[in-house]
């Protein structure tokens, strides 16, 4: 009881929650992109990297440091071009393919010093890199934006050209062959893109570095092959920056070595000996079959007959090429005997009842692939449209060829090597690297 009489009763006891926090939301945009939105257009400072997608294969992008003034000299220009991965960086983690966009390291500690002093030397850098494992726009789900594989690529490559401070060029190219090196679309693009066909180039002073040299140990001469078809002096990593010996390189195919020794060769040519008999061509894919009956047996009157022209899967005309697609069989024979039945001589490989001689084709496997690539890149060399044929073609005749002897039945056997035959711009043509 309380003085006067009043009665207090206690308040029951109840948690009291104090005032929420006002947390700070923290932004992740830095004052100078900040500013940077606020600024007027016209006052901008242009992105120091302008990225371009050229189709579905190549990738364009291009650096130019800030507070840099092009010099626009009339003058040939001195290139320096580089190869990308194991010629300027390489992975931190050792592997093949970076883990991602932050595993990269430069190729040796003198890079970065060796690219800023061609540059003060006047001469311009550019990149020209293969880069098949690079998904655009066709792997790209429709309004998802650019696939994981080129944001990492993109990303890494600026890191590169952020620490360099150089201007540089780099050229990639993902899937189309086109494009790839040894071939020259990328070299030819650079050239359309600083109008380098106006300018002019000096060749006496530009080069190429490059890892792929087809030495021992390399994935290819891709870099090698590049070079030349772009005539360009060609280095290793090794001997351009460290000053050490070129080493040695595989006795590979080159083409343009081949051409020289192929003009000092007799050409065989092909006589009739009876007037009704059968010819078989035995060899490769890509041996030269096809453009040695057009040039020699062709005018003498023969007929042929192959499981290509008939519409069948197999790419030659030869039963020492691939098994032959027996559905086919019947029709290659009733073309052969009604051909032979009007007194023609015909070019197919199947036995008949009449004189059988066999056309032997000797090449290597690198010649057959080559003339496979050069047949399928240039419509003038490509009579008969033929398609690329995949490597397990070579490598399945290799595996299943066996020397055609007397002892078969055959009258003779003539051994053919491979001579290219035609005008001198076809020869430039197939004197370039092409795989």
């Amino acid at each position: 009881m309380s003085e006067g009489g009043i009665k207090r009763t206690a308040s029951p006891t109840r948690p009291i929650s104090p005032p929420p926090l006002r947390r700070k939301v923290e932004s992740s945009i830095n004052k100078k992109a900040a500013a940077n939105f606020f600024t007027p257009a016209s006052q901008k400072k242009p992105e120091p990297i302008k990225w371009r997608i050229l189709g579905t294969s190549l990738i364009i992008g291009k650096y130019t440091p800030e507070n840099y003034t092009q010099d626009l000299s009339e003058k040939d220009r001195k290139i320096a071009a580089f190869d990308l991965d194991s010629t300027l960086i390489k992975t931190k983690s050792g592997n093949t393919f970076p883990r991602s966009a932050t595993d990269w390291q430069w190729w040796n500690t003198v890079v970065p010093g060796k690219l800023r002093e061609l540059k003060s030397d006047g001469f311009q850098v550019v990149v020209f890199s293969n880069q098949k494992k690079i998904a655009i726009q066709k792997d790209i789900k429709a309004g998802s934006g650019e696939s994981k594989s080129l944001a990492t690529f993109k990303e890494k490559l600026t890191a590169m050209m952020n620490e360099l401070q150089v201007p540089i060029s780099v050229y990639a190219a993902t899937t189309d062959a086109e494009y790839r090196k040894p071939r020259l679309g990328m070299w030819k693009e650079f050239q359309d893109d600083y109008d380098l066909d106006v300018t002019g180039i000096d060749m006496k002073k530009s080069f190429f570095v490059g890892d792929a040299g087809g030495r021992p140990g390399d994935h290819s001469a891709a870099d090698l092959g590049f070079a030349s078809n772009a005539g360009l002096k060609y280095n290793t990593p090794e001997e351009f920056f460290l000053g050490q010996a070129p080493g040695q390189t595989n006795d590979t195919f080159n083409p343009k070595s081949y051409m020289e020794m192929d003009l000092n060769g007799p050409v065989v040519k092909f006589t009739r000996k009876h007037p009704l008999e059968l010819v078989i061509f035995c060899g490769s894919p890509g041996a030269g079959k096809s453009s040695y009956y057009w040039n020699n047996l062709e005018p003498l009157g023969y007929e042929r007959v192959n499981q290509d022209i008939l519409k069948t899967v197999s790419p030659t005309s030869s039963t020492r090429d691939q098994p032959p697609d027996t559905s086919q069989r019947p029709k290659c024979l009733k073309v052969a005997r009604e051909l032979l039945e009007a007194k023609k001589s015909v070019v197919v490989a199947k036995e008949l009842n009449v004189p059988i001689r066999c056309v032997q084709f000797i090449s290597t496997s690198e010649l057959c692939k080559h003339n496979n690539a050069v047949r399928a890149s240039n419509k003038e060399l490509n009579p008969e449209s033929r398609t690329s044929l995949p490597g397990i073609a070579f490598g399945d005749f290799g595996r299943r060829f066996q020397e055609p002897t007397l002892g078969e039945g055959f009258e003779d056997i003539i051994p053919v090597k491979f001579q290219f035959v035609g005008n001198e711009e076809a020869r430039k043509l197939w004197g370039q690297f092409w795989i």
